[in-house]
């Protein structure tokens, strides 16, 4: 049961992801007896900072959910980040630990490597090749290299940013051997398509897959459609797929946790 004592938790950000996100959390904390709630709040960009200091003066405030345009000025914000947060060069959680730090992490790597091991797939030295090295990519490659996968192709029409991204890795995974890789897709055990391609009619496909082995698994970071150009070409080679869907799902029990909220699972939110 909700009451004015209950344990908050913001989400600053998008409305339609803000509202999504307390419909989804909000009832399950009525359904397991846990008096919480996430609270959605919009915020303009050049007021964020007051806002942010403000809300953490909250006795009753665990933490925040943070969404575009404020995730990388929450990294200014914090005590210490994660690696993933580091690593990504931005923060979609933040937590208020009992000392009174804050701590940022970054969740949609860690959304995407639950989602792998939901499906089966074992990433420990495992070569993967990451298609785009924003956010989400650099993310993704986070989360990957804390699962000890063997090597990371990087893939970027911007040659700078993947090198950045690699120079980061190297720094937090130094066991884990990155490189900056071609389009050529064969001999990968893990392939992740990590742009926007896809999101849209016509757009190309992000990787020609021609060539890719059945073995093969091939995941897309593309929400919508579920079942993009890509995963189509993946199937029609025979390969297990994983779709944008999957990795959003997994990280609404991975945020929980984060917050001390345990025992959700995907099958909750579904």
């Amino acid at each position: 049961m909700f009451t004015g004592r209950a344990t908050l938790i913001a989400h600053i950000g998008y409305p339609t992801d803000a509202f999504a996100s307390s419909s989804l959390c909000n009832p399950w904390f009525e359904r397991n007896g846990w008096d919480a709630a996430v609270v959605p709040m919009s915020a303009r960009a050049e007021g964020y900072p007051d806002l942010f200091r403000a809300l953490f003066t909250l006795t009753n405030l665990r933490g925040a959910l943070v969404t575009t345009p404020h995730k990388v000025t929450t990294m200014e914000l914090v005590d210490e980040v994660t690696p993933a947060a580091a690593i990504a060069g931005a923060a979609n959680a933040v937590v208020k630990r009992e000392d009174g730090s804050i701590l940022a992490d970054q969740f949609d790597g860690a959304g995407f490597v639950r989602a792998l091991a939901r499906k089966g797939f074992d990433c420990a030295d495992k070569r993967v090749m990451i298609v785009g090295t924003g956010g989400v990519g650099s993310a993704i490659a986070a989360s990957l290299a804390a699962r000890k996968v063997g090597e990371i192709s990087l893939v970027n029409r911007r040659t700078t940013s993947a090198e950045e991204l690699s120079k980061r890795l190297r720094a937090h995974y130094p066991d884990v051997e990155t490189r900056l890789g071609s389009k050529d897709p064969r001999g990968f055990d893990l392939i992740v398509n990590a742009t926007s391609l896809g999101a849209h009619a016509g757009d190309p496909l992000p990787l020609d897959l021609d060539g890719v082995e059945s073995t093969t698994f091939v995941a897309d970071a593309v929400n919508k459609p579920e079942l993009t150009p890509f995963l189509v070409a993946a199937q029609r080679r025979g390969c297990a797929i994983q779709a944008g869907r999957d990795m959003l799902l997994e990280m609404v029990p991975a945020y929980l946790a984060f917050f001390g909220f345990d025992g959700a699972a995907v099958e909750d939110f579904v």
